[in-house]
Parts: structure tokens; sequence; C-alpha cells
């Protein structure tokens, strides 16, 4: 068997795909996204798409006419040749498929191969076997996703838990020895990890449910300015500078119905970002805008003076650890951010501010639910 490295191109004279004696009319395999093979009654392939040279690195020419076992030995991940296990001409005739699995071609290829069996009547023979083949990389792309998701949360609980671990160990079995300030300072330290691992495992439940569309936003009216106030003295009361922020709220806003606390989550996390990774003075400005569909909505802006967001790197800044800097964080925040606001019906973007930071914003649309018009 000869393997083609690139896509062939399907000449004038090929065979085409058939099913059974009548050629699949209106469809062109090869415009398919995934791999299409189909083998007739006696088991030699009628049609083998482009998708299917792509996945499998078999040429056209060398699989159109062969024994289906002798065009794709696959083999599952035991060493088994698939096609002598399943037996799909000769085995029970109420047999009507394959679920997807993962095999094995010669040389390590991995794809993930389904099978149709087509029978003219119930439990009569096998007239076609239709295959379908995807390659793996959509898997892997999300399994590498969820190893560094799962080493990300390993790194960042290991930090606090050994504080808490340590701090508590020492302090029950030295308590006489240590002033009341050594102990407050011990227990603030304790108390300031766990809230640092609270917040860590909200995250995770917030990923969860933006990945699995069960994002619940309970609406309420929402006083917008009021909660940047808050954002902002809380900042001023852990060190900041007064003279870091500057608010501009623009009049005539409308009122809006939504999450105060994920409204709150996202403003945390957007100005936060603005504290640790940018520089200068950090605007806010709340003001009146078009949502989506022309609706009425209210925008929020949040920028700073400081490097910004390279311009490569815009596009993945909403994606998971994106971080902007090496100044800690999880890398989540922001992923988050998006999730809430999309689960609003509203939107956000990224770009340069007028000071040449980094400047986000985000629209939510306004109004009162329909379930209280």
């Amino acid at each position: 068997m000869s393997v083609g490295t690139s896509r062939p191109t399907q000449e004038k004279g090929a065979i085409p795909c058939r099913s059974g004696s009548h050629e699949l009319s209106g469809i062109d395999p090869d415009d398919l996204p995934d791999g299409l093979v189909i083998a007739d009654e006696r088991g030699r392939i009628v049609c083998f798409n482009a998708a299917a040279v792509r996945i499998t690195a078999v040429a056209r020419a060398d699989a159109v006419g062969a024994p289906l076992e002798h065009a794709l030995p696959l083999e599952d991940l035991k060493g088994r040749r698939w096609w002598t296990l399943t037996d799909p001409y000769g085995g029970l005739a109420t047999r009507v498929g394959q679920p997807e699995r993962n095999l094995l071609l010669p040389g390590g290829r991995e794809v993930l191969v389904s099978a149709r069996y087509v029978r003219d009547v119930p439990k009569g023979p096998v007239r076609r076997l239709v295959i379908s083949l995807r390659g793996t990389e959509a898997r892997r792309r999300t399994e590498r996703s969820h190893a560094e998701l799962i080493a990300t949360v390993a790194h960042e609980l290991r930090s606090p838990l050994t504080s808490v671990k340590g701090f508590t160990a020492t302090l029950l079995a030295k308590w006489e020895r240590f002033t009341d300030d050594q102990k407050r300072l011990m227990l603030e330290t304790v108390d300031a990890d766990a809230n640092r691992v609270t917040r860590l495992i909200a995250e995770l439940l917030d990923i969860s449910r933006i990945d699995s569309g069960r994002l619940e936003v309970r609406r309420q009216p929402v006083d917008l300015p009021a909660a940047v106030g808050r954002h902002i003295q809380a900042h001023i009361a852990g060190g900041q500078s007064p003279d870091r922020f500057f608010v501009r709220i623009r009049e005539q806003l409308h009122d809006l119905w939504a999450d105060p606390d994920k409204i709150d989550q996202v403003l945390g996390n957007l100005l936060e970002n603005a504290v640790r990774h940018g520089e200068g003075t950090v605007t806010i400005e709340v003001a009146p805008a078009a949502a989506k569909d022309d609706e009425k909505g209210t925008a929020v802006t949040v920028s700073d003076e400081g490097p910004g967001i390279p311009e490569e790197s815009m596009g993945r800044v909403f994606t998971r650890f994106w971080r902007g800097s090496k100044r800690g964080g999880t890398g989540l925040g922001l992923y988050i951010v998006k999730g809430i606001v999309e689960a609003h019906g509203g939107t956000i973007t990224v770009g340069r501010g007028p000071g040449g930071g980094a400047e986000f914003r985000f629209i939510l649309p306004v109004g009162a639910p329909a379930y209280l018009q």
C-alpha cells in the first residue's frame, strides 16, 4: 500500500463515490469536513473522499477498489485487527453499526472511526458499509486544555494550602510561645490564603457553568455607578492612591437589570487587571450605548496608561490561561468575564486606550426582563 502526503485532486474519469449502484447525486463527498469511506457488499471501497485522504494519508488511487481491510488496516489500542474483530459482513444481522472509536493505522496514526451497516431489509446482508473518519486534533486540544487546567489548579492550590497547613500546625504545636500580635499575623495569613482558595474554587465552578451553558443570571436593578464606587474604595482601602482612579459617569443612564453579584465579579476582574497589570491612571467610564439589535444598553469602559496588550495577543485575551504579564493570577479571570457578559446578552471588546494602555469595554442591554413587562 503506497502512502500519499498531499491531497490529490480527482481528475476526470476518476471513480466517483457511489451508493450501491447509484451515484450520490447533489452531494460532492469532497465537500464534507469529515472523512467518508463507503465499501460495497463485497467489502471493496467505492468512495474515498478528500478528507479521508487527508486524515489517513492514504492515496485515493490506492484505496478505491481495494478491500477495506487492506486500504484501512485499522487496529484497536490493544493491537487487534479491527475489521476481523468486528466482522461487519459476517456478524450478527441485527447490528446497525459501530460507535465512534479511537483506532490506529500503521505507523501509529490515530483516527476516530464510526461505521453504519446499510441493509436493504432488516436483518438482511450488508449492502454498504459507510465509515466516517475524523482526526484526533480537536480531542487532543481538549485533552491539553483539561490537563493545563488541572496543572494550573494544582499549582494555585499548593501555595495557599501549604501556608494554611504550616501556620495552623505551628499554632497548634506552639500556641503558648507566640505573642498575641504574632498569632494575629499568622491567623490573618491563614484567612487570606483560605479566601484565595475559595476564589479559585468559585472560578472553577464558573468555568464549568459557562462551558456547559448553565450559568444562571438572576436579574435585579443594578446601580452601576455605585458598584464602580465600591470597587474603587476597596482598592483605596487596600493601599492604592485615590489619584490612581478617574471616574466619568455620563448622564441619562438607562435602568439596568442584571445579576448584581456577577456584575461585581466583572468589575472586580477588570479593575484588578488594570491595577495589577497596567500603569498610571485607571479610567472608568459608564455611559449609555446601543447594545445588540439596536437595543438600549449601558457601556462600561476600563482603561489604563500602561504598555497595553500587543496586537498579536488581542485575539487571545478572553481565552483560558491568557496572562498579560508575569504578575500572578490564574489566567481565568477574563475568560469568566466574557462568559458572564455574554450570559447577560452583552458584548465585550478589548483595544488600546487613549493613554496607550489596555482598554476593556463591555455593553449590557438594559430594561426590565420580559416577565416583569
